[in-house]
């Protein structure tokens, strides 16, 4: 069962927590994603791309997903960082065409570890950070996120550090994360953390953090879990291709519910609310039966 967070409120966005599982669709602004899905893969000319990733959000959005997270630097094994102005060319003009487009009440996130680029997505109309260094990569991304005041995503990235046991060590990662973003001016309530499934975590690790998720709980921020289409699934399913790993996935999120996750972020939009419906009706026992007329 998870914790009743007080709700985070900015601007004109609002996250309640407790009630039911938010949902956040990748959107990949980039030629070599993981999975499969990246959209510069194919379509190289920049209205090509605006028009596909504004159909997929629009799409997400009609499916049930609550937050759009942009990306635009693959973030696979063995990536190499992108060069700054690369980065910004292909997620600000996604941003500024979603900002206009959605649903105002739409949560727009920019998945990036720069602050520039944070910064200027910001600017562009995206209403939060997920940063997948938590804050420990670029040492001005804390104070953008604490003075432009939106929430950010604080994950835990093992790549590079020493290894002892895997909950502790992703535990006191984020915990120092957290002692840096509040020392920062960033607000309690503006703090989400993912346990970073797949970032420098070997299989069996991520298991074991899926396993133990509920123990993260123990910081005392809600818990967003990106496990879809991870290669983790695709070894225990006997080697499956990303695009098979559909139904890992949907194990993967209804576990993580009950162990407390709040937010989790899919490729499969459609598919996950129908899992996160059912997993919330039993967790979360928000579900009543309509009476019989």
């Amino acid at each position: 069962m998870s914790h009743l967070f007080p709700p985070t409120i900015w601007g004109r966005w609002q996250l309640n927590w407790g009630q039911r599982t938010h949902i956040m669709g990748i959107l990949n602004v980039t030629p070599d994603s993981f999975s499969g899905d990246g959209m510069l893969r194919e379509m190289p000319n920049q209205d090509q791309v605006l028009a596909q990733a504004l159909e997929q959000a629009r799409s997400f959005v009609a499916e049930g997903a609550s937050l759009i997270d942009v990306g635009g630097e693959s973030t696979r094994p063995g990536f190499t960082s992108l060069p700054l102005e690369e980065e910004l060319s292909r997620v600000i003009p996604v941003i500024k065409l979603l900002a206009g487009q959605l649903p105002p009440e739409v949560i727009i996130s920019v998945d990036t570890y720069k602050a520039e680029v944070a910064s200027q997505a910001l600017e562009a109309g995206a209403g939060m950070v997920n940063d997948i260094w938590a804050f420990q990569r670029d040492p001005e991304m804390a104070a953008l996120v604490a003075e432009r005041g939106v929430p950010v995503v604080l994950m835990a990235n093992m790549r590079g550090y020493e290894r002892r046991e895997i909950v502790s060590d992703v535990t006191r990662f984020l915990a120092r994360s957290i002692d840096q973003a509040l020392a920062a001016g960033v607000a309690w309530e503006h703090i989400i953390i993912d346990p970073g499934i797949g970032f420098g975590t070997k299989p069996e690790e991520n298991l074991t953090l899926l396993r133990r998720l509920g123990e993260l709980r123990a910081l005392g921020r809600p818990i967003l879990l990106g496990t879809s289409r991870k290669s983790t699934l695709g070894l225990v399913l006997g080697n499956l291709p990303p695009a098979e790993r559909l139904e890992g996935t949907a194990a993967t999120v209804a576990l993580g519910i009950a162990q407390g996750a709040e937010i989790v972020r899919v490729h499969d939009v459609r598919e996950m609310v129908r899992v996160v419906k059912m997993s919330d009706a039993i967790v979360r026992a928000n579900f009543r039966v309509p009476p019989v007329s």
